[in-house]
């Protein structure tokens, strides 16, 4: 032991606690002189010297009321423990700090009366238990926020085990669905959920137990008033020892968010399905099915066409020209046309021009107000309510939706029925260009169709025109022919193409048909110097127009035979097809496009027509496709023509028409004359 740790006679004594863990500390007389410190004090609290009062060997001790223990143990004799002591002084290797420490005071008698302190350190353990509550006090008040928080935000919320199977009642679930905890508990709660949700929310329920993520899903939950909400449900999984103990929720009734989101999505889906279509049917198509299945479970949409030009006690003809049906219920509404007599309730619903709602027995909705075929589609799918909206285009009522609800959906509310409203009104210009588009079209289609009458009958010749419009194309083709026999006996055919597929077209075509016809019966002379003149009537005409045409005239020989006298405007080639020779192209004559202002001679060309030979007339989709060479086309119509050489005539424009691969995007126009043999 080193003698300067001790003061003379306390060495014999005192040296059995020079190894020991603790820290020990000894002091003689009223003044507490230190006498002794052993190794571990000393490692701890550093060198002090001995032979000093405790005061003042230890100045730099903050806590100096601690040293005041010393008198009362060396005066009462009774020992003094202090457990969790902080102390602040300046230790070895670490300068001030505070530390915490345990000691015990006790007096003893060995000569002249002293005290023996103890002291072990436990700072580690003090700050582990005050991190121990400190975390307990945080886990305390983080619950106390949470259930603060879940109170203002969340009508429901319940806790379950591993399982997924409610553990304990829930008060918010009881109040919002009137289920009780016999009907909650396991999976009943599952019977509180629309039926199209149970299911896939059993599945997300089941993915987020098995991978413990916190699960967050939106469902429909009937309430005690018998109606559906969505609310979101979020949970999370509680963990004791590292693993899954439990599960917490919240369900919050989000219906107004939702009915928001809803009318968001849906309106942008209104205004994509108007930008990508320009037909009219096309377009109504697209808003049904927008509205089916979001909003309702039937859906048709009806045109009155010139509703407001009728008089007010006629009639009016109501064409349905979109439906849709939700999956599951008996299919579309058909198609079709029905009249409604001006007193009925269709009527006057729409002459009111505002929304009409009805809810109704399934099964049995109100005749009165809706078409036949649509009050037999709702009585078929059991339907229960249903809603008429007149839609209004430029100031009259050009349309009226019918929509209709099913099976556990409700009634259409005012927010759903102000909402198909606004689809149609964001539709209103798409709709309105449609509309004149789609009146402009039924002009020009009558008259198109007016320019393509049947040929006349001629003795001795017979004659048959066949047209087909495109199955693609929204617009109406310039393609036309004709047919007439003039003063002298000859028979004219006559087959073109306008360019242009609009009104604009139609209009064209017609004054080309009328002028050229003027034209062939004004003057007897080749078809070639006719087709001269009409050019150059169409500089007045139509000065921004250009057509093609081919001018034949059969004329009848001195010996009883047959003469086509022609000439071709920029069109395909007549072909003649003769049994045994088989077809070829009749590409004499060949003049500039009609349209074009040029001031030549136009050629006529001159063929014999032997007996049961065929002439067809033909309009160019009958033989052009993009990027094919057109003799290909040519070629493809040749080798058709010369397997039809037998047929009856109707057979073979039938068959011709029928038997060519066509692009199917442009209008088609055939005339053929065949001569009996």
């Amino acid at each position: 032991m080193d003698d300067a740790r001790e003061e003379g006679p306390a060495r014999p004594t005192l040296q059995v606690f020079d190894l020991a863990p603790v820290g020990v500390l000894v002091t003689r007389g009223r003044d507490h002189r230190l006498v002794y410190t052993n190794t571990a004090y000393r490692a701890t609290f550093g060198d002090r010297p001995l032979g000093t009062p405790i005061r003042e060997a230890f100045g730099d001790l903050m806590q100096q009321d601690y040293l005041d223990l010393f008198d009362g143990v060396l005066a009462t004799g009774r020992t003094v423990n202090v457990t969790d002591a902080p102390v602040r002084l300046a230790f070895p290797g670490t300068g001030r700090r505070e530390r915490f420490f345990s000691f015990s005071l006790s007096r003893f008698e060995d000569g002249e009366p002293g005290v023996l302190a103890v002291a072990a350190e436990v700072t580690e353990q003090v700050i582990a238990a005050r991190r121990a509550g400190d975390m307990a006090e945080t886990r305390r008040r983080l619950l106390h926020r949470f259930q603060s928080l879940v109170q203002v935000s969340a009508e429901i919320v319940w806790v379950t085990g591993t399982d997924g199977e409610p553990i304990e009642p829930s008060p918010g679930w009881e109040r919002v669905t009137g289920q009780g905890w016999e009907e909650f508990r396991g999976t009943g709660w599952l019977g509180a959920l629309h039926p199209e949700d149970r299911e896939p929310t059993r599945r997300s329920w089941e993915e987020a137990r098995r991978s413990a993520d916190p699960w967050r899903h939106v469902y429909r939950l009937r309430t005690v008033e018998g109606d559906y909400r969505h609310f979101e449900v979020n949970a999370a999984p509680v963990y004791e020892g590292g693993e899954v103990t439990e599960w917490v929720g919240t369900c919050t009734d989000v219906e107004q968010r939702w009915r928001r989101q809803r009318r968001r999505e849906l309106l942008g889906r209104a205004a994509v399905a108007t930008a990508e279509h320009t037909g009219l049917r096309e377009m109504l198509g697209a808003l049904a099915d927008v509205l089916v299945p979001a909003l309702a479970d039937g859906c048709g949409v009806h045109l009155l066409p010139e509703f407001t030009e009728r008089p007010a006690n006629a009639p009016v003809l109501v064409r349905r020209i979109a439906t849709a049906a939700r999956s599951g219920l008996a299919g579309r509404i058909p198609l079709g046309e029905e009249w409604f007599a001006s007193d009925s309730g269709f009527m006057a619903a729409l002459r009111r021009r505002r929304p009409l709602r009805r809810t109704f027995p399934p099964g049995r909705p109100p005749m009165d107000l809706l078409p036949a075929s649509t009050a037999q589609w709702m009585a078929d799918a059991g339907a229960h309510s249903m809603v008429l909206l007149p839609v209004i285009v430029d100031g009259a009522v050009a349309a009226v939706v019918t929509a209709s609800a099913c099976g556990d959906r409700p009634p259409m509310s005012d927010d759903d029925v102000d909402l198909i409203g606004q689809m149609f009104d964001h539709a209103h210009d798409a709709l309105s260009t449609a509309m004149r588009y789609q009146r402009t079209q039924r002009v020009a289609l009558a008259l198109q169709h007016s320019l393509l009458a049947d040929p006349p009958e001629v003795a001795g010749l017979d004659i048959v025109a066949r047209y087909r419009a495109s199955p693609a194309a929204a617009d109406v083709g310039g393609d036309w022919y004709d047919s007439f026999v003039l003063r002298d006996g000859a028979t004219v055919l006559v087959i073109g193409d306008v360019a242009g597929h609009d009104l604009a077209a139609a209009v064209g075509m017609s004054q080309l048909r009328n002028m050229l016809r003027g034209l062939a019966v004004d003057r007897q002379e080749p078809p070639g110097d006719i087709l001269r003149r009409l050019n150059i009537a169409m500089e007045a005409l139509a000065p921004e127009s250009t057509a093609t045409c081919v001018l034949a005239r059969i004329e009848e020989t001195e010996e009883g035979g047959r003469l086509l006298n022609f000439a071709v405007a920029g069109h395909p080639p007549p072909v003649l097809v003769a049994p045994g020779a088989g077809a070829r192209l009749l590409d004499e004559a060949v003049n500039p496009l009609l349209g074009l202002l040029v001031d030549q001679t136009y050629l006529s060309a001159v063929e014999p027509l032997p007996p049961r030979s065929t002439l067809l007339l033909y309009t160019d989709g009958l033989v052009e496709h993009p990027g094919e060479n057109l003799e290909v086309g040519l070629a493809r119509l040749r080798r058709k023509a010369s397997e039809l050489a037998a047929a009856p005539l109707p057979a073979f424009c039938d068959g011709i028409l029928t038997g060519l691969p066509t692009t199917g995007t442009d209008d088609i126009a055939v005339i053929a004359a065949r001569i009996p043999g």
